[in-house]
């Protein structure tokens, strides 16, 4: 779909988001992932009959999870859609499936590796379609932010807690230090879990790795202040901060961010107030505080699908939140007369969500049709074992 289809979201693709797409190419930028044997072209024109021949082929064998950001090209074949999470539990309630094909980035994956049984194969059509977020927080970093936070006399009173976005190396690292895991759908009562855990005079969080979600949860949702809340920068000795000030915190923030939600302003909530009079503004809470406090509505991928479900004919909606879904969504809702725009006038696809494209997913799914196991993400046991410790207090929650 190009936006010439969809005018009614006002936004032109820039160079950039051209190259991110695959729609331009630069050699001297463009890494990506070697594929054995030849990936199909982006231009045959039987990919898609391709696709559903070995989808086909495979049947119950095969089940595909489709990520809301997802191309339409791709989402086509997914026999699920959802958010990270409901789609690793999805993968889970089908344990006859063989292969687990996710369309998604890498760390929704691993989730899947992690709460799906051993007999069952996770596949990544393109080992490149990672998550900058996730990429924020290495373990190594978080090791040292520990000791940081030791040698400030405050670990013993610190429970971790990590989005859904991050490693799996950093799920376990939460697990195994009495922490648990949220999703933008229940960071609230993850953080209210956490400071239950403890002394709530006492009691601090270390929230991982998006500092945003972190930030509007405890500010927006607990009734805490902003300076309640500070950031800790994994490239600055002690994390940039003092002994003093990781002690009179209570919000002990990472420094990490979505690259998508990140690019939302409060000048695109005024520019599209004044541009769409009577405009309801929905967005994610990956957004930056100023952004949400702006906004009109503030939720999860799925919160964002269902107010838009529950919408009245002719009301006006601005989204921030990725592109493709906001565009999917503008196309479903329009027959029902709901104006549906992206908050920001430029494209803000998620680059490595937009790597697994058709041409990787047929390679993917002809080559498990043929018998070869392709790109496949699995977590070593040890780090499994703690990491659904951490996802398992998280079901546990109320």
């Amino acid at each position: 779909m190009t936006t010439a289809q969809t005018p009614e979201l006002d936004v032109q693709p820039t160079p950039l988001a051209l190259l991110l797409l695959g729609r331009e190419a630069d050699p001297k930028s463009e890494r990506g992932v070697e594929c054995p044997g030849d990936l199909p072209s982006p231009s045959d024109p039987d990919l898609v009959e391709r696709a559903r021949a070995a989808k086909e082929k495979l049947g119950d064998k095969v089940f595909v999870l489709g990520h809301h950001y997802q191309r339409d090209e791709v989402i086509q074949f997914a026999d699920v859609t959802g958010d990270s999470f409901k789609l690793a539990r999805d993968a889970a309630a089908r344990p006859e499936a063989e292969y687990i094909v996710f369309c998604g980035v890498h760390f929704m994956a691993e989730s899947a590796d992690i709460l799906t049984s051993a007999d069952q194969k996770v596949v990544l059509p393109d080992l490149a379609a990672g998550c900058s977020m996730a990429d924020m927080a290495t373990a190594e970093q978080v090791a040292e932010c520990w000791d940081v936070l030791t040698e400030a006399g405050i670990a013993d009173h610190v429970v971790p807690v990590s989005y859904m976005n991050s490693s799996a190396d950093i799920k376990a690292f939460t697990g195994k230090h009495g922490g648990t895991i949220c999703t933008s759908s229940n960071a609230k009562r993850a953080l209210d879990w956490a400071f239950e855990q403890g002394e709530p005079s006492a009691t601090k969080v270390l929230f991982l790795p998006d500092q945003h979600l972190g930030r509007n949860t405890a500010v927006r949702d607990m009734g805490m202040s902003l300076d309640d809340c500070v950031i800790y920068n994994p490239h600055k000795p002690n994390g940039g901060l003092t002994a003093d000030e990781l002690r009179a915190a209570k919000m002990i923030l990472w420094r990490g961010h979505c690259s998508v939600h990140g690019r939302f302003s409060l000048d695109s909530v005024n520019d599209v107030r004044e541009r769409i009079p009577g405009v309801n503004v929905l967005v994610h809470p990956e957004c930056k505080h100023e952004v949400v406090a702006a906004a009109d509505y503030v939720g999860s991928t799925e919160y964002i699908i269902k107010a838009l479900e529950a919408a009245p004919a002719g009301s006006k909606w601005a989204i921030g939140t990725e592109l493709n879904l906001v565009r999917r969504l503008a196309n479903r809702f329009a027959p029902e007369g709901k104006e549906i725009v992206f908050l920001d006038k430029t494209v803000c696809f998620c680059s490595t969500m937009n790597r697994i494209d058709l041409p990787h997913l047929v390679w993917a799914l002809e080559s498990l049709a043929e018998g070869n196991l392709v790109n496949r993400i699995e977590v070593d046991q040890e780090t499994e074992a703690f990491a659904k410790l951490a996802l398992e207090r998280m079901l546990a929650l109320p």
